[in-house]
């Protein structure tokens, strides 16, 4: 039986919702979009986001405007010649449906994003309309992210992000040859000048103060994984280009899955684990100080077995140990077990007192890892053969000979100050 929410009929969005699950970059983060007497809220916390196993945001309402495309990627569900229901949706059903489910309470934003139906610029306008309709006559006011869509008229996109929050083009496939064998009417132009332009008119705006919104929460993009055979050091290289050159907030990756057949895509899926080890890679890069070509192995790929800034530091074990007391914050920074809290609270604790591994230890410093890379007032409670301590990290340090930390040779547990006050003391600042 079908019934209708709003003006849309329940079987027109379970269609459109579930063609828009595989789009992994919609996740907010919030924009400084003011609430000018509507209803919703673009900040950060009003928009609340959680992810469902099959990679659904529920809270922000994920829909295609359209599903019946022109266009023939090999992998979309949506390509044209894969037998699936086709509809598409009108910008006035859209606009009842996020206004009926913001006031249930059932969202916070809207991510809206479509098949390239008819052509890019009927696409576009389809799309620009929706937001103009939701801001300017239902008076939204909650965070939208909006799809770019490849090959659509440059002025329709910059009017589209006046009125949106993010904007994202998905370059999908991280070279031009996969491109073109496997989404043939897409290029790396149609996808990187409009980043490039829509990152162009950011500054702009930015630098002449102007009034009003202009991608406010700035542009992401989706890399799929797995599908081609790119490296994950030609991933990670894209990665770093796209936020030096252009800005980006996100860089999303999604591991393929074979949900058409074709006979130039993998018959198997690409696993979650190399996707896990990109998004490693992308936080060092983003937060940490890395490049690229640091964090790749000989062969062009992460290492499976070690997350990317173990594997780094076995790689370059002539630089550790450090001292905690006195090294620089990019170098605690690339050290296993010390994230960039830890390594703040370093640099500002060590300021009133010398360090030792119990004041790490209550600073939640990973000493399992740590320990290996470090010394906290010239002692070192870790291993220096490079071979024992790889073998200690890539199993998680759970095996059956590993010692306490804190034992000597025979097992025995070795003495430690009893400071844990003098360290609380040190975190807080009073020394």
């Amino acid at each position: 039986m079908c019934y209708t929410v709003g003006m849309i009929s329940e079987s027109k969005l379970r269609i459109l919702t579930e063609s828009a699950k595989y789009d992994v970059s919609c996740s907010s983060s919030g924009s400084k979009r003011k609430n000018e007497g509507g209803m919703g809220n673009g900040y950060a916390a009003g928009c609340c986001h959680s992810f469902t196993p099959d990679g659904r945001c529920i809270s922000l309402l994920k829909i295609l405007l359209s599903n019946d495309c022109v266009f023939n990627c090999k992998y979309c569900m949506s390509r044209a010649d894969s037998d699936v229901p086709r509809v598409s949706a009108s910008p006035e059903e859209i606009c009842e449906l996020v206004i009926d489910f913001y006031k249930r309470n059932y969202i916070e934003g809207l991510f809206l994003s479509s098949a390239v139906h008819i052509s890019p610029d009927h696409t576009m306008e389809q799309l620009l309309l929706t937001v103009k309709k939701l801001r300017n006559e239902y008076h939204f006011h909650g965070y939208i992210h909006l799809k770019g869509i490849p090959h659509a008229c440059d002025r329709l996109v910059r009017e589209a992000a006046m009125y949106v929050d993010r904007m994202s083009y998905n370059i999908e496939l991280p070279s031009e040859k996969s491109l073109k064998l496997l989404a043939p009417q897409k290029s790396r132009e149609s996808l990187l000048i409009p980043m490039q332009k829509l990152h162009s008119d950011v500054e702009i705006f930015r630098a002449e103060k102007r009034k009003g919104h202009f991608l406010p929460a700035g542009q992401t993009t989706q890399m799929i994984v797995g599908a081609s055979p790119e490296t994950d050091g030609q991933i990670i290289r894209l990665t770093q280009s796209l936020y030096r050159r252009l800005g980006l907030k996100r860089v999303y990756y999604s591991s393929y899955v074979p949900v058409v057949h074709d006979a130039l895509l993998p018959d198997v899926p690409a696993g979650e684990l190399r996707e896990h080890r990109l998004y490693q890679a992308d936080w060092l890069l983003r937060f940490y100080g890395f490049d690229a070509e640091e964090l790749v192995e000989s062969d062009g790929n992460l290492s499976p077995d070690l997350d990317p800034k173990c594997a780094w530091a076995l790689r370059n074990m002539q630089f550790f140990p450090v001292e905690v007391n006195s090294a620089p914050l990019e170098m605690l920074l690339r050290v296993p077990g010390i994230g960039a809290r830890s390594a703040d609270k370093i640099i500002r604790a060590r300021r009133y007192t010398r360090l030792t591994f119990e004041m790490l230890a209550a600073m939640r410093v990973v000493l399992k890892r740590a320990r290996h890379f470090i010394t906290a007032g010239g002692k070192f409670y870790g291993s220096e053969n490079a071979a024992a301590v790889r073998g200690l990290l890539s199993s998680g340090g759970r095996t059956p000979a590993q010692m306490s930390m804190f034992a000597d040779s025979r097992g025995m547990a070795l003495a430690l100050p009893s400071d844990l006050e003098t360290a609380r003391s040190a975190l807080r600042g009073e020394l």
